[in-house]
């Protein structure tokens, strides 16, 4: 069952279903939005959603998972449902992504490319904290 804002931005979208053509979706996008490939690794994705003129995009998957970036050691948790607007090099107000620090899962909301510099990738949560990665570690 969506959220009450992904059926605000459902008219318009391309809507892709089912785990593979999802992906291949997802991938094309954030290829086209200058971010690396694998910065959603989730699994078996039931839909993703792209409305362009909002510039907003979600995913639903089947159950929450936790991945490990194992360049970097970082464990991020995706909901089964994730959000985020999007535009060149950044997402921003991001649901359903949290990053464990220390003890505690800290919310994800902002990810960007500083312009001129494609080589780092800057993860915000919504405490402030910000932390900078080579965008290598998030490349499938």
């Amino acid at each position: 069952m969506a959220s009450q804002i992904i059926k605000n931005y459902r008219e318009g979208a391309e809507i892709t279903e089912g785990d593979a053509e999802c992906k291949k979706k997802s991938i094309q996008l954030l290829k086209e939005l200058d971010l690396p490939k694998g910065i959603f690794p989730l699994q078996n994705i039931e839909e993703f959603g792209y409305n362009r003129n909002a510039g907003f995009i979600w995913f639903i998957q089947k159950k929450k998972i936790e991945h490990t970036f194992k360049k970097i050691k970082q464990v991020v948790s995706y909901a089964v449902e994730v959000t985020a607007f999007v535009e060149k090099g950044k997402l921003k107000k991001i649901t359903g992504v949290k990053t464990k620090e220390l003890l505690l899962w800290l919310s994800v909301v902002e990810v960007y490319i500083q312009e001129g510099s494609k080589e780092k990738i800057t993860f915000k949560t919504g405490t402030g904290l910000s932390e900078s990665f080579d965008v290598s570690a998030f490349e499938i």
